[in-house]
């Protein structure tokens, strides 16, 4: 009796699975749809295109717009400079921090580099803001525009 009740399950799943499978594969209405909308092409013009992209925060210029740009970007990098722009330079240095290096190796890096004036004077006040153990390795970009503070913010991290 357990025979005939597990085989008459096994047909009957049999079966509605085959009715399935000839339900799902035989209705193309919905696949008919998604290939319309797919195969259908929208063409825009110039400016449809330009007004997308802008709104979507692009910047876009002709060809000679951007020639224009640069021609006005290097055209203001020729003119001369006066003496007050002259004397506010700013010096941009690198400082490579490497595994093992201390605050007073930093400090000699920056005083090498007419940052700071001192680097015991720049190692005492590292100890006495607690950084000393915040030195970590890498490359860290620094300028003479910065301040005393600005400075250390950007080489020791907490």
């Amino acid at each position: 009796m357990r025979i005939n009740l597990l085989s008459s399950f096994a047909a009957g799943i049999l079966i509605s699975t085959s009715i399935s499978a000839i339900v799902y594969f035989s209705d193309d209405s919905n696949n008919q749809k998604v290939f319309a909308k797919t195969s259908e092409k929208v063409q825009l013009n110039e400016t449809e295109m330009k007004d997308k992209l802008v709104a979507k925060g692009y910047v876009v210029q002709t060809k000679d717009e951007l020639e224009k740009t640069l021609q006005a970007a290097k055209s203001s990098e020729t003119t001369p400079v006066d003496s007050e722009e002259k004397a506010k330079t700013v010096t941009q240095v690198v400082v490579n921090v490497a595994d093992g290096m201390t605050s007073i190796d930093v400090g000699n890096v920056l005083v090498q580099a007419k940052l700071i004036p001192d680097a015991f004077a720049f190692t005492k006040d590292i100890e006495s803001k607690g950084l000393q153990n915040a030195l970590r390795p890498g490359s860290f970009v620094v300028n003479s525009g910065m301040s005393y503070d600005q400075i250390i913010a950007t080489i020791f991290t907490n």
